[in-house]
């Protein structure tokens, strides 16, 4: 790749999602753009293969995927990565009562340990170009919604964790940005876990509006993904620092 061309690796870039857009938006301008994702076949074909596009196969769950994954940006950067956008995440909607502690511990791992972990592995690249790391928090860290007790309290030791990490690396010369972000019209909801209320639980009677939570109203009236990544890819290029 061109030595002179920035680059940036983005989690999460399954077609229809943040990741996707944020993937279309740094490439329009002019960054060799390494879009990732579990299954890559998710990944839009046009954008998979355009030129500065480079797919990776990324699973930010596991630290030999992740592992890899630095590798192949090494290897085609010289060591060197300018941004890197913790995108990848999940939901979890039920009553604290309800919950599976399992899957709610696997919620954390992915909304709140794989960011450390990818901004772990990728540090030494981003040193190297004094670069900027982008968390992607959510509105409910700060204004939690009932029923997504799990979600809202993983969205808020990333925003914690990302505000400390920018005190923290601002003297190795990297800039923090952290994601408030609200309603973007994505596919998010249909990767959603459905709303599974037991039959005994003390919320039954209000099942069916528990379940509208995971349809995708809620997103009828944001913004678009295409809106929402322009706005961030701005923020990174006019070097915003912090909450956004």
């Amino acid at each position: 790749m061109n030595s002179l061309r920035k680059s940036v690796l983005i989690t999460g870039c399954s077609a229809g999602g943040i990741g996707g857009a944020l993937a279309d938006a740094f490439h329009a301008k002019g960054y060799h753009v390494f879009t990732t994702a579990r299954n890559p076949s998710k990944l839009s074909p046009s954008l998979s293969s355009a030129a500065n596009v480079t797919v990776l196969k990324l699973n930010v769950l596991s630290t030999e995927s992740i592992a890899a994954a630095v590798e192949s940006v090494k290897s085609q950067t010289g060591g060197r990565l300018d941004v890197l956008v913790n995108n990848s995440g999940g939901g979890y909607t039920l009553p604290a009562l309800d919950v599976s502690i399992d899957e709610s511990k696997k919620l954390f791992k992915l909304n709140f340990w794989a960011p450390l972990t990818m901004l772990q592995a990728f540090a030494p690249l981003l040193i190297k170009t004094k670069g900027c790391i982008v968390n992607n928090s959510s509105v409910n860290a700060i204004a939690p919604m009932p029923l997504m007790s799990i979600y809202s309290s993983s969205k808020a030791a990333l925003l914690s964790a990302s505000e400390t990490w920018r005190h923290e690396l601002q003297p190795l010369g990297i800039r923090t940005i952290t994601l408030l972000t609200s309603a973007v019209k994505t596919n998010f909801f249909s990767e959603h876990p459905a709303a599974d209320v037991p039959d005994d639980s003390q919320y039954f009677e209000i099942s069916d509006f528990i379940h509208g939570l995971v349809d995708g109203r809620m997103q009828e009236n944001g913004i678009s993904a295409k809106q929402y990544a322009t706005k961030v890819v701005g923020e990174v290029e006019k070097g915003t620092v912090g909450v956004v």
